[in-house]
């Protein structure tokens, strides 16, 4: 698991002290963004049919694919 310190997070606070919002380097908002999109695809896909390895590489030889 990742460690905000890893991330560079960089906090916004209000005049108290109390965290308001963040700043993060583009490329680990980038990172982020992107392992949210995976996670997302998976949760949508989770009660789809399974495909065997066998059964998957059939098909691509068959559509040409391999």
């Amino acid at each position: 698991m990742l460690q905000i310190k890893e991330l560079g997070v960089e906090y916004i606070t209000d005049e108290m002290g109390e965290k308001k919002a963040v700043i993060l380097p583009i490329r680990t908002f980038r990172r982020l963004l992107e392992d949210f999109e995976d996670l997302a695809a998976v949760a949508e896909r989770r009660n789809e049919e399974t495909v065997s390895h066998d059964k998957l590489l059939a098909e691509l030889e068959h559509d040409g694919i391999l």
